[in-house]
């Protein structure tokens, strides 16, 4: 009988000690202070983008700005639109002269410049008056011009008019650090020329030279392509007809399929998408004949659509902190697609968090990837190599070692719990590490608006609540014994590590 009873225990503790391995993951990762190290600048938040030009003179839009500028010190932000009618910079008279109005143009430029923001200065839509095709597609709720000009002469003349009223106004030696990219996406439905790609480059060549012709420091670049396209095509063709390029520009989201991306029938999954991509156009650029261009991503973002679950949720601070590891190394400047929610793509914002790209909702409310470029901000400028796809290690000019962590699972699920033991080689004796954590549990509203019955419209004090419930508490302490520091990390959440 006590033999049986021993079996049973037996089995009961191997059966308990499997379903907690079910639960949680462990893992170990060795971090060297003392290793060599490799340059780690930080490509992921030096620009972000926006909703369109208009939206920029919005308090509300100004405050988000401040906002993101103050977790990041972001340089460039890209918005799109900054011809369209409500910014009223182009008109014609009724003999179809031009008349130019930069009276709004100058109230968005100066107040970026005031927040320490310059733009990088996204070259769209067409005029009405200006366009050769009436018909506006419904490609957004603002309904931009996908026209080609009617004109080309005219279109040359309303780009050096406005580049050299920007040189005029805020001299060359300041424009010459913006950059100039030609039109947006125009591989799908933002751009009406046919066919898409030789009309295209046939605007971006008019541009790219007047451009120049106002002053030869000014950057101009493109394709700005959704998916990753027309890259190759676009800087042979600038070979071939010695065309200005300073820069590689184009996009990719988390959510983008394998067919359209590399014309495959493959599964790659939401965290692998947008590197996966990134290096293809590297690869691109440096079998070109302009192999150290710079390449800057001017949108990513996990998703392309609106989805609660993955924009909204911590599901972002995995997916941001592993997208960041992989794409090192192979692009100058990423542009997250967007900071802010004051964003009119799909109509008029409706609810708070209805998946919007931005990393503030409505209201002014931080959404937890809002805190995960707080605290992945912290990371040095060295990185030091690791032995994992889940953890991050660097170095600060400050001699600060900093470590992020991630458990990446899928949106909209909890998962298992991971255990990640660092073990620190090369200090000099014990120290103290401080711990930031973003998960269900620290920088997230959604348990304190699930309380407040979710309301559509928030009121003033619920709008308050909502802020201060994401605020993150300061790092806890913890002491490193035996140079070793082990983190528990919820599912789908991040922590990031200082050791000053």
């Amino acid at each position: 009988m006590k033999r049986r009873n021993v079996v049973l225990f037996a089995v009961f503790l191997a059966l308990a000690s499997a379903c907690l391995a079910a639960q949680t993951k462990i893992d170990r990762v060795v971090v060297n202070a003392n290793q060599a190290t490799t340059p780690f600048p930080h490509f992921w938040e030096q620009m972000f983008g926006s909703g369109r030009a208009i939206l920029s003179l919005r308090d509300s839009y100004r405050q988000d700005l401040r906002a993101t500028k103050g977790i990041t010190d972001f340089q460039y932000v890209r918005f799109h639109a900054i011809f369209h009618d409500e910014v009223g910079v182009y008109d014609e008279d009724e003999q179809g002269h031009p008349l130019y109005n930069f009276s709004y143009i100058d109230q968005i430029y100066d107040g970026l410049l005031a927040n320490g923001v310059r733009p990088l200065v996204e070259i769209s839509f067409m005029p009405r008056k200006l366009a050769a095709k009436e018909t506006i597609p419904d490609i957004s709720w603002y309904r931009p011009s996908n026209s080609p000009p009617k004109d080309l002469a005219k279109w040359d003349d309303l780009i050096y008019q406005f580049a050299a009223h920007l040189v005029s106004r805020y001299g060359a030696d300041e424009v010459a650090r913006w950059y100039f990219e030609v039109w947006n996406e125009p591989n799908i439905g933002y751009w009406g020329g046919d066919p898409y790609q030789a009309t295209y480059f046939d605007l971006y060549d008019h541009t790219a030279q007047t451009l120049k012709r106002v002053n030869a420091r000014l950057r101009v670049g493109g394709p700005a392509t959704a998916q990753a396209a027309w890259v190759v095509a676009f800087l042979q063709h600038c070979q071939e007809k010695n065309i200005p390029v300073d820069f590689v520009s184009t996009h990719a989201y988390g959510n983008d399929t394998s067919e359209d991306v590399f014309g495959t029938h493959e599964t790659i999954s939401r965290d692998k998408m947008v590197c996966r991509a990134v290096k293809k156009v590297h690869h691109e650029i440096q079998a070109s004949s302009f192999p150290h261009i710079p390449l800057l991503w001017t949108e990513f973002n996990a998703s392309a659509a609106t989805e609660p679950e993955v924009t909204d949720t911590t599901y972002m601070g995995p997916w941001l902190a592993d997208t960041i590891r992989q794409c090192d190394g192979l692009v100058d400047m990423m542009s997250y697609w967007t900071f802010s929610d004051v964003f009119e793509e799909g109509g008029v914002v409706k609810q708070p968090f209805y998946g919007g790209y931005g990393l503030i909702a409505a209201g002014g409310i931080p959404k937890p990837a809002f805190n995960d470029f707080k605290v992945l901000h912290l990371l040095g400028e060295e990185r030091l190599a690791v032995e994992s796809d889940s953890v991050l290690a660097t170095r600060r000019q400050d001699g600060a070692i900093v470590v992020a962590a991630w458990n990446l699972g899928e949106p909209g699920k909890d998962g298992p719990t991971k255990t990640i033991t660092l073990q620190f080689d090369g200090l000099a004796k014990d120290r103290c590490a401080y711990v930031w954590q973003v998960d269900h549990e620290h920088g997230d509203f959604h348990e304190v608006y699930a309380k407040m019955n979710s309301p559509r419209y928030p009121d003033r004090d619920q709008l308050d609540t909502l802020r201060q419930s994401v605020q993150l508490a300061p790092p806890r302490g913890e002491r490193i014994n035996r140079n070793q520091l082990e983190l528990t990390i919820p599912g789908n959440g991040l922590a990031v590590v200082e050791i000053k």
